[in-house]
């Protein structure tokens, strides 16, 4: 079975029963992680627990790094990442906007991967060099050209000095796009790149699985990245992911390092 197939078998799965356990697993089992604002539910164990468990019978063998139960941090080699639940504030509120997020990476570059969304059923997904889909049609990035006149997602952190940083970027921002959406879903954000829903995105601190395989959907849709990665010299720091459409891709970023985003 292709690397992609088993992406998406396993993360329909997996949001079928992150919808199924929803209710009980908000009440009976909700703790915190970096700060008191950080939640993670029963779940999102649960559904990792799951990944993990048909992983371990369709690709038994390879490795798996997750949000809540960690694993190799070693790049090399094929290795599967999951966010269970990629959304996980809007999960516990009952707000129909949150993802199960699998990607398989080949030394630490993403090959497949899909994004499931429980509530609505939509099934996002891409291999390198095959195309991006939504339910099986093929995505294309927006046309937009002008910074001006483009819609940007973005997020904030979950540490609340930070935040009040990173939303002070934003009012720098707004003058400069048509507008900013914030839905608190990087993965789903990154797709609606992908499907022209949204120009650009942008957000500092996002963890591998946050961006795994909506980065892969966005790009095969004809996205262009700046991905996190350790040691850059452009400005923008370490933890900046942006992911535009090509004709506002440079504009964005210029925009991004003139306000000092990558620093908050």
């Amino acid at each position: 079975m292709a690397l992609r197939e088993v992406a998406v078998q396993i993360a329909i799965d997996a949001a079928k029963l992150a919808r199924t356990v929803r209710d009980e697993a908000v009440t009976g089992g909700v703790d915190t992680k970096s700060t008191e604002t950080d939640v993670v539910t029963a779940g999102d164990r649960a559904v990792e627990r799951l990944v993990r468990e048909r992983l371990a019978e369709l690709r038994p063998g390879e490795s798996v790094l997750g949000e809540e139960e960690g694993g190799e941090e070693a790049l090399e080699g094929l290795r599967w990442v999951v966010d269970p639940i990629d959304g996980t504030v809007n999960y516990l509120y009952g707000f129909p906007w949150y993802s199960v997020s699998l990607a398989a990476q080949v030394d630490g570059r993403s090959v497949a991967g899909a994004v499931v969304e429980p509530v609505s059923g939509r099934v996002w997904s891409a291999a390198l060099g095959h195309g991006a889909f939504l339910d099986g049609q093929r995505l294309r990035v927006s046309a937009a050209d002008r910074l001006d006149l483009s819609l940007i997602g973005t997020g904030f952190a979950y540490d609340a000095e930070r935040r009040k940083a990173q939303a002070a970027v934003v009012g720098e921002l707004m003058g400069q796009v048509r507008d900013i959406r914030r839905a608190g879903v990087a993965s789903l954000d990154l797709c609606a790149v992908g499907a022209g829903w949204l120009d650009g995105m942008y957000e500092v601190g996002l963890k591998r699985w946050d961006w795994a395989a909506g980065a892969l959907v966005a790009e095969e849709a004809g996205a262009r990245l700046r991905l996190p990665e350790r040691g850059t010299t452009d400005g923008l720091g370490d933890e900046m992911l942006i992911c535009a459409a090509p004709g506002i891709a440079e504009e964005l970023t210029g925009a991004l390092r003139g306000v000092d985003a990558g620093q908050v």
